[in-house]
């Protein structure tokens, strides 16, 4: 496997709303403290003294770059003198199984730094959108921070519209019949992906509300109600989320007694074969037995009695079984 040389996806200074001019991380700072400048940096598993760099261009807080070098992290938001640190989960649907990310982004005045560990998302189309409009990118680093929690949650939810489709084929085939195996254990680990995912996506509501309310990050009035609709999309979802997982309970529990159901009617359709198959049985163990007297042997007739007494008693089970419906 190839060892990368370093993790800068992109480092780009932006004037007004346009970009300038790609840097290297060891001028971020001098491009951040230009007046109207805003420099906006991802990296990916950073390597080697990149985020080290960055700290010292940037002012970061260490601890904050000792989170950010390592994943595992749970969603959260804390300020570090003038700047918010920010680590999100993502979430996306690869090969039917959802996977998750992690986004640590510093966001601070003239900066937002973007660090992807794991399956995080591509930023490049958030980039890419910011970039196509300017007049929106010109109102500062709270734009890109909105674009980019707006890009997490919509992640969210279009994983959550392919969760709904899977959920409803589930359920009509647990209507049909009994789950096989396979599917019961799809149900399980869909209803715990869905857990995480809430996990993941609820404390989004709570950082938009205090960045909204921040005294860290300049918010134009025009974005305040951009922000306000990120917390909206994260209700959604989690609505979503909490409704699609009662449903797959539901199949779950609906499953169980489908079984319970077919394993009773089994044990039933058994019982009554045995009853019936335990009276030729047992006229047959009674003939079996060696005994010197037994005067009915010398009758005419015993044979075909006995035969007849047998064939009344199955056929006379059989018939109340099945009018019991249980043949």
């Amino acid at each position: 496997m190839a060892i990368r040389e370093n993790s800068t996806l992109a480092a780009r200074a932006y004037c007004e709303g346009y970009a300038v001019v790609e840097i290297p991380l060891h001028q971020a700072g001098e491009w951040a403290a230009k007046p109207g400048h805003i420099v906006w940096i991802g990296l990916h598993e950073p390597i080697g003294d990149e985020l080290a760099t960055l700290q010292a261009q940037l002012g970061l807080d260490p601890l904050a770059i000792e989170d950010a070098a390592q994943a595992h992290e749970r969603p959260k938001m804390h300020r570090y003198g003038d700047g918010l640190f920010i680590v999100v989960r993502t979430a996306e649907l690869i090969d039917d199984r959802v996977t998750f990310g992690e986004t640590h982004i510093f966001v601070g005045k003239g900066y937002i730094v973007t660090v992807r560990h794991g399956d995080s998302l591509a930023y490049r189309k958030v980039r890419a959108h910011c970039e196509a409009t300017p007049a929106l990118l010109a109102k500062g680093e709270a734009f890109i921070l909105h674009s980019i929690l707006d890009f997490t949650v919509d992640h969210y939810l279009g994983v959550m519209d392919q969760l709904q489709v899977e959920g409803a084929a589930i359920e009509a085939e647990v209507l049909a019949k009994e789950l096989p195996p396979e599917q019961t254990r799809r149900l399980y680990v869909l209803r715990r992906e869905l857990l995480r995912m809430k996990n993941g996506i609820l404390p989004l509501a709570e950082m938009c509300g205090r960045i909204e309310h921040s005294e860290v990050l300049t918010i134009d009035r025009s974005l305040e109600h951009c922000f306000r609709e990120v917390t909206d999309h994260v209700r959604g979802a989690q609505e979503e989320i909490d409704a699609l997982s009662e449903r797959l309970g539901l199949a779950f529990d609906a499953s169980l007694l489908t079984s319970q159901s077919q394993q009773t009617e089994i044990s039933r359709r058994l019982a009554s074969w045995a009853a019936i198959l335990a009276v030729p049985t047992a006229m047959a163990g009674i003939y079996g037995m060696n005994f010197a007297e037994m005067p009915e042997l010398q009758w005419k007739y015993g044979y075909p009695m006995v035969l007849a007494f047998v064939a009344t008693v199955c056929v006379t089970l059989y018939v109340n079984f099945r009018k019991a419906k249980w043949l």
